[in-house]
């Protein structure tokens, strides 16, 4: 059986010890067990870095407002995820980069500018999706299965902010432009609909080579997430299932079968049966 990525386990304990204020400290044992009060998830508890000296043609409040909104709309349904700071550029992607920031932040570049909010919320929602599923750079050829769930990701988000601003907009006099976020959700699901009688398992068997040759061929990417988004939109806490994704260490003789049992055999058990109804979709059976 593959290792578990030991970079993963340092990264978790770091954060973890970021997160509970150990870092460089020798902790006494209390005389007395105390609660400690967990900070609530909400959109303004997310630490996402508008970078301030970029040139975002928008207020960078406004922005950060909208980054927030959408890295909340995932990270509700995973609330035993706590991240490092986001840091945000406007320009030069949509990629989140593998280098960290300084101080163990991760990097995020747009490609997007002005009160785009839509594209935002879209380009930014795919960049936390690989964020959940713990990216890493490696020589494994089914990365555009982790491609296509971050573009379910964009849609989810898209989706859910369109019914949350509908409402609760970051300030109250934006609660028109939900019906902007919903249009560009719904023209992208529009586009990827495959021919009537075509199941999604026939058009991979068709484009395999292509996928793995091209893990980002975003028309064929967003063919697939919108085959997964009524799978995660019917059950929400089924996000907390990708932080498994790449947790063994994936090489170029992985195909999508194994890929698929190296996710359901780190997958919390909670969440198992539903990779297996993910590889159905393929036709691929995965023993329980």
């Amino acid at each position: 059986m593959p290792a578990t990525r030991p970079r993963h386990a340092a990264r978790l304990a770091a954060t973890t010890a970021v997160l509970t204020g150990t870092v460089g400290l020798a902790i006494a044992a209390p005389a007395a067990p105390t609660a400690v009060q967990a900070v609530p998830l909400t959109p303004e508890t997310i630490d996402i870095r508008p970078n301030p000296q970029a040139d975002w043609e928008a207020a960078i409040p406004d922005v950060e407002k909208v980054l927030r909104f959408a890295a909340f709309e995932l990270l509700r349904h995973v609330p035993d995820r706590r991240l490092p700071p986001v840091l945000v550029e406007p320009k030069g992607g949509p990629i989140v980069l593998y280098r960290r920031g300084p101080n163990g932040e991760y990097q995020v570049k747009l490609a997007t500018g002005g009160t785009l909010w839509a594209q935002y919320t879209f380009q930014f929602a795919h960049e936390m999706g690989h964020i959940l599923c713990n990216y890493d750079e490696d020589a494994n050829p089914c990365k555009w299965l982790e491609e296509s769930i971050c573009e379910t990701a964009s849609l989810f988000v898209l989706r859910r902010s369109a019914e949350t601003w509908k409402t609760s907009p970051p300030y109250p006099h934006w609660k028109d432009y939900a019906k902007h976020l919903h249009a560009y959700a719904e023209e992208r699901i529009r586009k990827a609909a495959l021919p009537p009688g075509t199941t999604l398992a026939a058009w991979y068997r068709e484009n395999a080579e292509a996928l793995r040759a091209n893990a980002t061929d975003r028309e064929k990417n967003n063919i697939v997430a919108v085959h997964l988004l009524p799978r995660f939109e019917a059950q929400p806490s089924r996000w907390q299932s990708v932080s498994a994704l790449n947790a063994e260490t994936l090489d170029a003789s992985y195909d999508l079968k194994r890929y698929l049992e190296a996710w359901h055999r780190r997958c919390p058990p909670a969440h198992q049966s539903f990779v297996r109804e993910v590889a159905a979709l393929f036709e691929i059976r995965i023993e329980p």
